[in-house]
C-alpha cells in the first residue's frame, strides 16, 4: 500500500500534503486551532482547548516516549529503495516510524476539542484525517503507523476528557464553580 501512494504521480498535490504535514510539526496547527477556539467560543472554548492542548501532550508522551522506543520500527523505504519523489520530501524524523506521533496528537486534539466543542468535531477530524494521509503520502510513515497513531491519539484525547468531567468543580485553582 505505500509503494502504490508513493509510486502514484500527484505533482497537484504534492505541494498541499507537504504543507499539511509541515502546519503539523510541533503542534502548531493544532495550539493555532486551541487559541482561536479559546477566543471564539467563550468559557467552553477555553475549555476546549485546555483539554484538546493536554491530550496532544499525553499522545505525545505516550508515542514519543512510550511506544516507539518499544516498537523501534525503521522509516518506510518503498520496493527497490527507491526515494520519495523530491517534490514530496518533508524532514525525515530519526525517530521509530511506529506509531506516528503527528497523527496521534493530530486525533487527540480533534478527540478532546471536537467533543467539548461540538461545531468543532467534523473540520477537525477532516484535518486530522488530511494529517494521517499528508504522513503517507510524504513518504515517512507506513499506514500502519497512522492507523496505530490515530487510535492512540483518539485514545488518549478520551483518556482527557473523561479524567477532566471526574475532577470537581472547584477543585483547581482558577476553575469556578457554576
Amino acid at each position: 500500500m505505500f509503494d502504490a501512494v508513493a509510486d502514484t504521480r500527484t505533482p497537484s498535490l504534492d505541494r498541499f500534503f507537504v504543507g499539511v504535514s509541515r502546519s503539523v510539526d510541533h503542534s502548531r496547527l493544532w495550539l493555532l486551532m486551541a487559541a482561536v477556539v479559546a477566543l471564539v467560543d467563550g468559557r467552553r472554548g477555553r475549555q476546549a482547548a485546555g483539554l484538546g492542548v493536554l491530550a496532544v501532550g499525553m499522545a505525545s508522551a505516550v508515542t514519543n516516549a512510550g511506544l516507539k522506543p518499544l516498537a523501534g520500527r525503521r522509516r518506510p523505504t518503498r520496493s527497490g529503495h527507491r526515494a520519495v519523489l523530491g517534490a514530496r520530501q518533508v524532514r525525515r524524523p530519526v525517530s521509530a516510524s511506529f506509531p506516528s506521533g503527528h497523527t496521534a496528537s493530530a486525533f487527540a486534539f480533534a478527540s478532546a476539542m471536537g467533543e467539548t466543542v461540538p461545531w468543532t468535531w467534523l473540520p477537525l477530524h477532516v484535518a486530522a484525517g488530511a494529517v494521517d494521509y499528508a504522513r503517507v503520502h510524504t513518504g515517512v510513515h507506513y499506514p500502519s503507523d497512522v492507523a496505530a497513531g490515530a487510535l492512540t491519539g483518539a485514545l488518549c484525547g478520551w483518556t482527557v476528557r473523561r479524567v477532566a468531567a471526574r475532577v470537581p468543580t472547584g477543585s483547581c485553582p482558577g476553575r469556578r464553580a457554576s
